[in-house]
C-alpha cells in the first residue's frame, strides 16, 4: 500500500496522457482551415495578384506594330554569350508574353522602350520557344506561332543581355541598391547614344555605381543628417531627441544610398539626357544651364575644374576691361578738349537705310541660339525640367536637329494593356475583390436562366444530402478531413452507389478507434469541424 501514493504521485507529475482526438485537434489546428479561411485566403491572393499584375494578358502586342512599351528578355530562351565579343542575337517580348509564354523562365524588365514590336514567335527564337497567345495565320487557331519575321526597325542595346549603365554591371535586383535613372535617349548605340539605357549616378560624374563604400562613417552621417529631424527643447531645458522614424522607413533608408556631389536632386529634374547622348547631339550643349536646364554634370572632376578655370578667366578678362573704361574715357576727354574737332555734318539717312527689310528682322531674331550663352565644353550629361521642351529653338535651321528626335517635341504615349476584368469592373465593392473568383460564381449564378437555377439548386441539395454521412463520421470521431479524403470520396462518388457506400465504410473504420460519440445525427448534436 505504501507504493500506490508514489506511483500515483509519479503518474500524476508527467505529463498528461494524449488522448487521440487532442492529436487530431493538433493536426487539425496547423493543417486544416475553414471554408471561410481558405476564401478569404484566395480573395487575398488575388488581389495582390492584381496589384503586382494588374494588366490583361490575354493579348501579343506584335499585331499592333511598333510601340512604346515594356520590354522584357528572356535569359532562358536566349541566353547571352559568356564574352562580349560572341555573336549574340538579342530579342525582346512584350508583357503578356512575358508572362504566358516565359512565365517560368528567367526575364529581365527593360522597361519602356521606344518603336518596339514584340519578337516572341519570330526567328529571333527558336521554334520550340513558340508564342502561345497569337493566333496562327494558316491554320486559324490559336497557340504555337514561330518562326515569323521580326520588325525590321527594333534597336537593341546591352539591356537585352542584363547589362545596364556604362559601367555594363550586370542587373541583379536583389543586390542593387540605390536609384537607376534612364536616359531619355537620343541616338541608337549604332548612331552613338546609349538606346535608352539605364545609368548609375556614381557613372554620370565618373565615381563608379559602388563609390558610396568608400564614404567614411562621418560623411555617411553628414549625407544622411539632413533627411533627419532637427531636435526639440522639452519644458525642462533639456534637448530631447527628435521622434523616431517609422521601421519601414528606417529599412528603405538602409537600401538607398545618398546622390553623389554634383548631382541634383530627383524632385528637380523630368529627364536625364546621358554624356553618350549628349556627344551624339553636340548642338544641345548650348542649352546647358538655360531656362528648362540645369547646369551640366561633368564625367569627370577634371572637366568640370577646367570649365570653371575657363569662365573665371573670362569673368576676370571681363572685369579687368570694365576697370579700364573710367580711365580710357577720362583720357579721351581730355584729348577732347585739347584738340577740339568739328562736328561732321549730318546727313539725312536714305530711305532704305532708315526702314530696315522686316524679312532680315525676322530672321536675325527667330533664332533662340544666337541670345544663348557660348557652349560649355567638356563631356557631361544634361538634366532637363518639365518645361524643357517649350525653350527649344524651332528656327527652320534648328528644327530639323528637333524632328530627328520626336521626344524632344512633345511628351511620348506609352502603350499600357487594358486592365484586367477586375480592374475594370464597374460592379460595386471595392477594386481587389470585386471580381474575385468567388463572386465571378456568385455573379453568373443571378445570369442563369430560371429553370437551370433551380436544376442546379436540386443538384447541390442531392449533392448535400450524399456528403451528409460522409461527413457525419467525421464530425462523430472528431478526425480531421485531409485532402485525400475529399479526393478519394469523389472518386468513388463519380461511380455506383456501392462506391459511396464503400467511401462511408471506409470512413466509419478510420473513426472507429477515436472513442464513441453519441451516434445521433440531430442538428444539436453535431460537432463543428474547423477543416470545413
Amino acid at each position: 500500500m505504501a507504493d500506490e501514493p508514489t506511483a500515483s504521485a509519479a503518474q500524476s507529475n508527467g505529463p498528461p496522457p494524449k488522448t487521440r482526438s487532442d492529436s487530431f485537434t493538433s493536426q487539425q489546428s496547423t493543417d486544416s482551415q475553414t471554408a471561410a479561411d481558405f476564401i478569404r485566403s484566395q480573395m487575398q491572393l488575388e488581389a495582390d495578384a492584381r496589384e503586382a499584375m494588374p494588366y490583361s494578358i490575354d493579348n501579343c502586342t506584335k499585331p499592333l506594330g511598333s510601340l512604346r512599351q515594356n520590354v522584357f528578355a528572356c535569359l532562358t530562351c536566349n541566353p547571352p554569350p559568356a564574352a562580349p565579343s560572341d555573336h549574340f542575337a538579342p530579342a525582346g517580348i512584350c508583357y503578356s508574353c512575358s508572362v504566358q509564354c516565359h512565365g517560368e523562365h528567367e526575364l529581365v524588365e527593360i522597361f519602356q522602350k521606344r518603336n518596339f514590336t514584340c519578337d516572341c514567335g519570330t526567328t529571333r527564337f527558336r521554334p520550340d520557344q513558340p508564342c502561345t497567345i497569337r493566333v496562327d495565320p494558316a491554320t486559324n487557331t490559336k497557340g504555337n506561332v514561330h518562326s515569323e519575321e521580326p520588325a525590321a526597325d527594333n534597336k537593341y542595346n546591352h539591356n537585352f543581355r542584363n547589362l545596364f549603365c556604362s559601367c555594363a554591371v550586370d542587373y541583379k535586383p536583389q543586390e542593387q541598391k540605390g536609384t537607376m535613372f534612364q536616359c531619355l535617349g537620343l541616338g541608337t548605340v549604332e548612331t552613338g547614344g546609349c538606346g535608352e539605357d539605364w545609368c548609375h549616378p556614381g557613372c554620370l560624374v565618373g565615381l563608379g555605381p559602388k563609390w558610396y563604400e568608400s564614404m567614411t562613417p562621418a560623411k555617411k552621417e553628414t549625407e544622411a543628417a539632413p533627411k533627419t529631424n532637427l531636435e526639440s527643447i522639452a519644458e525642462d531645458g533639456q534637448p530631447t531627441a527628435a521622434p523616431q522614424v517609422a521601421q519601414d522607413e528606417e529599412e528603405d533608408d538602409d537600401n538607398d544610398v545618398p546622390l553623389p556631389d554634383g548631382f541634383p536632386a530627383e524632385d528637380e529634374f523630368e529627364h536625364l539626357i546621358c554624356h553618350k547622348c549628349v556627344e551624339a547631339n553636340p548642338w544641345i550643349k548650348r542649352y546647358a544651364g538655360t531656362d528648362g536646364f540645369l547646369p551640366p554634370v561633368y564625367l569627370s572632376k577634371d572637366s568640370a575644374a577646367t570649365t570653371a578655370t575657363a569662365a573665371t578667366s573670362q569673368k576676370r578678362k571681363h572685369d579687368a576691361d570694365d576697370d579700364s573704361e573710367p580711365e580710357r574715357s577720362t583720357v579721351a576727354a581730355k584729348r577732347l578738349k585739347q584738340d577740339p574737332e568739328p562736328e561732321p555734318a549730318t546727313a539725312e539717312p536714305s530711305e532704305s537705310e532708315a526702314k530696315p527689310d522686316p524679312s532680315e528682322t525676322v530672321t536675325i531674331s527667330s533664332c533662340k541660339l544666337e541670345a544663348l550663352p557660348p557652349q560649355h565644353p567638356g563631356v557631361y550629361s544634361l538634366f532637363v525640367k518639365p518645361n524643357f521642351r517649350e525653350q527649344f529653338c524651332r528656327c527652320p535651321s534648328c528644327f530639323p536637329q528637333l524632328s530627328a528626335h520626336p521626344q524632344l517635341l512633345e511628351e511620348e504615349e506609352a502603350y499600357e494593356p487594358p486592365l484586367t476584368d477586375g480592374e475594370n469592373s464597374e460592379a460595386g465593392g471595392s477594386g481587389g475583390s470585386a471580381n474575385s473568383l468567388l463572386e465571378r460564381g456568385e455573379s453568373a449564378l443571378k445570369n442563369v436562366d430560371r429553370v437551370r437555377a433551380i436544376e442546379g439548386v436540386m443538384a447541390y441539395n442531392h449533392l448535400k444530402e450524399q456528403l451528409k454521412p460522409f461527413f457525419q463520421q467525421f464530425a462523430e470521431s472528431g478526425q480531421a478531413i485531409s485532402a485525400e479524403d475529399i479526393k478519394g470520396y469523389f472518386a468513388k462518388l463519380r461511380g455506383d452507389e456501392a462506391g459511396i457506400k464503400q467511401a462511408g465504410e471506409d470512413a466509419a473504420a478510420r473513426g472507429s478507434g477515436a472513442g464513441g460519440g453519441s451516434g445521433g445525427s440531430g442538428g444539436n448534436d453535431r460537432k463543428e469541424q474547423s477543416g470545413y
